[in-house]
């Protein structure tokens, strides 16, 4: 974590840490624009989907809300006729082979996102390594299925693509540098469909910084649900009635869950946890407080967890994204456009 505080902060401005390791990112830059350009010129193999494949990613590393994005554009596509699959890596997950994500798979097997993917858009969902077999297998399990978004896998470059949607948030692109001397996987002049912006508000200078005529997106949570019991819900504005609060987000930028809970009205311990965190070092043991709002992320892995599952304190705040019509509109014409195979 120390190493991971160094470089987050380094990543943030041109400091001298970061023009030391600028050489490098050079390295890595070119590198990663050769991999384009082979698999562009076809000498790296690449697979075609027989439906409109939609990638959801980031060129920043860590979280910038892609699973919100998902689940949101899953449910316009359904709205606009379309019946979509969803595939993911499943980070932490279990195997490479692709597999389905069903009502009794664990984080373990298939990583925490697509849980709550599966969980929240009730759409079809295949994890594997490989996007294209995790795309085919679905398709083989779902033929009704017709159109495919993916979670994450912008630079999987192996599975083409007919619309990619690239995410940042109020970091926009740091100090606009590639690995290791900056944040990014790819220079911030990468082509893109769609770009969007997870952040309270788009700025003329942060519009800037990420190009690509930025929508706004806007993460909304007005409810905290008991994690022993989800029916069980409280306004997210009258929870600090309950005692003294806190909130854990184990998610790639924790502050921005911190600030929505700030900005619903709420005093609360902060309580950053790493990415992916999977709760088995029980980090509540010792929190003073009647009550410890997280993520659903974190809660798909706490209520596997007895102990955590049955702890009183804790409780959830479902997110929803807010965009523009305008921009599903965009995205399901692109599918629409997409010849068939």
């Amino acid at each position: 974590m120390t190493l991971e505080s160094t470089l987050t902060r380094a990543w943030q401005k041109r400091g001298p840490l970061a023009c030391a390791l600028y050489p490098v990112s050079l390295l890595f830059r070119a590198l990663a624009a050769l991999r384009r350009r082979l698999y562009r010129g076809g000498i790296l193999k690449s697979t075609r989907l027989p439906v409109p494949v939609v990638v959801v990613g980031n060129i920043y590393i860590g979280g910038t809300g892609k699973t919100p994005l998902t689940i949101w554009l899953v449910e316009r596509l359904r709205a606009a006729g379309f019946q979509p699959g969803v595939i993911s890596r499943g980070f932490g997950s279990q195997g490479d082979a692709p597999r389905p994500v069903t009502a009794l798979s664990t984080p373990a097997e298939v990583g925490d996102e697509p849980v709550l993917i599966a969980t929240r858009a009730a759409c079809p969902v295949f994890v594997g390594r490989n996007r294209a077999a995790a795309g085919l297998a679905l398709l083989a399990a779902h033929p009704e299925v017709n159109v495919i978004v993916t979670d994450d896998g912008l630079q999987h470059y192996a599975l083409q693509r007919d619309v990619e949607v690239v995410l940042f948030d109020g970091r926009g692109v740091g100090n606009g540098w590639t690995l290791p001397a900056g944040p990014l996987r790819e220079p911030p002049s990468r082509r893109r469909d769609v770009t969007v912006v997870n952040a309270p508000a788009l700025t003329p200078r942060l519009a800037a910084k990420v190009g690509g005529q930025p929508h706004l997106m806007t993460l909304e949570g007005e409810f905290a649900e008991r994690l022993a019991d989800r029916r069980e819900r409280v306004p997210l504005r009258y929870i600090g009635g309950r005692g003294r609060v806190a909130a854990a987000a184990g998610i790639g930028n924790p502050k921005r869950f911190f600030r929505m809970l700030a900005d619903a009205g709420l005093q609360f311990q902060e309580l950053p946890l790493p990415d992916h965190h999977d709760f088995l070092d029980r980090p509540f043991a010792r929190v003073d407080a009647e009550v410890i709002l997280m993520t659903e992320k974190d809660a798909v892995k706490c209520a596997q967890i007895e102990e955590l599952r049955n702890d009183p304190r804790l409780w959830v705040v479902p997110v929803g994204a807010q965009l523009d019509a305008a921009l599903a509109s965009h995205i399901v014409e692109k599918c629409r456009g997409r010849t068939f195979a």
